[in-house]
């Protein structure tokens, strides 16, 4: 729409501020996607001590994500020495959800990676059990009995990673906010007390998205090339991711209440081939992150 003919001119105030925002965003965009050292990964061993998550006919999702992220740590300390590993938890014990992020975020994390097991959701069947008599008299008569009985077996299997859904992104920003010194390789960029800062948050925010859907493909494509289920990369708001302040997956490693996929989750075996593709994951992202891909 023209309101005259002048050609809008803006002052010199508004043209430098629009230029140290663009400049600012680049600057966090460029330090989130690319060129940035490595150094810590946060591995989350599920559940634990009172809590102790999907429960299959012989064992507990808590004492097989435990046996795996410790799996994947010794592979890690023994292969890539070079790169720090820090536990949310390396022993039976209970990690309330909302301290899990904040242990890697104190301890300058790069990526956080949550190890699950699934299960689906018991199947109710009503079956008659007998007959009971009711009334009196003419009325006397039997009916049936009924109850309910739960099959919690299932035969789906397989494994999935998620990334975080879009509806906890204010958790995340503020989480990012929270630990901007943490975040940011440039010192004050994140000053909470100026206003540009909620911009950069975003931006990072995209960015640590971007990154958590391309190592999220990394593990499902390894867990392919071993011969599991691929059920995909999916997106769900998930607490565990939203308040730490970097990139980061939940994987789920198979169906606890499939019975094949119990006794194989159980087994030295299974649990170290599901720490490699992990392993493998880790180190293609690692390579892909510091040659700023």
């Amino acid at each position: 729409m023209m309101k005259n003919n002048r050609s809008y001119r803006p002052s010199g105030l508004a043209f430098s501020c629009f230029l140290t925002l663009l400049l600012l965003s680049f600057t966090a965009v460029t330090y989130a996607q690319s060129g940035k050292s490595f150094k810590t990964i946060v591995l989350d061993a599920g559940h634990g001590g009172k809590d102790p998550g999907a429960r299959g006919k012989f064992s507990n999702e808590k004492d097989i994500t435990l046996a795996v992220v410790l799996k994947l740590g010794r592979l890690l300390r023994d292969s890539m020495p070079q790169l720090k590993v820090v536990y949310t938890r390396n022993t039976d014990v209970f990690i309330d959800l909302k301290e899990r992020g904040p242990i890697g975020n104190r301890a300058s994390g790069d990526f956080f990676l949550s190890v699950h097991v699934n299960s689906t959701a018991g199947r109710r069947e009503r079956i008659q059990t007998g007959t009971r008599t009711v009334g009196k008299g003419r009325r006397k008569r039997k009916v049936p009995v009924y109850k309910t009985i739960i099959h919690r077996e299932t035969a789906t299997s397989g494994t999935e990673t998620y990334v975080l859904g879009l509806t906890r992104n204010s958790e995340k920003e503020r989480a990012i906010g929270e630990y901007g010194e943490n975040v940011a390789e440039e010192p004050g960029l994140l000053d909470k007390n100026d206003p540009m800062t909620a911009v950069l948050i975003a931006q990072y925010s995209q960015a640590f998205l971007g990154r958590s859907v391309n190592f999220a493909g990394k593990v499902q494509a390894n867990y392919a090339s071993n011969g599991r289920n691929n059920l995909g990369v999916k997106q769900m708001s998930l607490q565990v991711l939203a308040n730490s302040t970097m990139p980061g997956v939940l994987t789920e490693i198979g169906f606890i209440n499939n019975p094949d996929e119990e006794e194989y989750l159980n087994t030295q075996e299974g649990q170290q081939n599901i720490a490699m593709c992990l392993y493998k994951a880790i180190q293609a992202y690692k390579y892909d992150i510091e040659k700023g891909k």
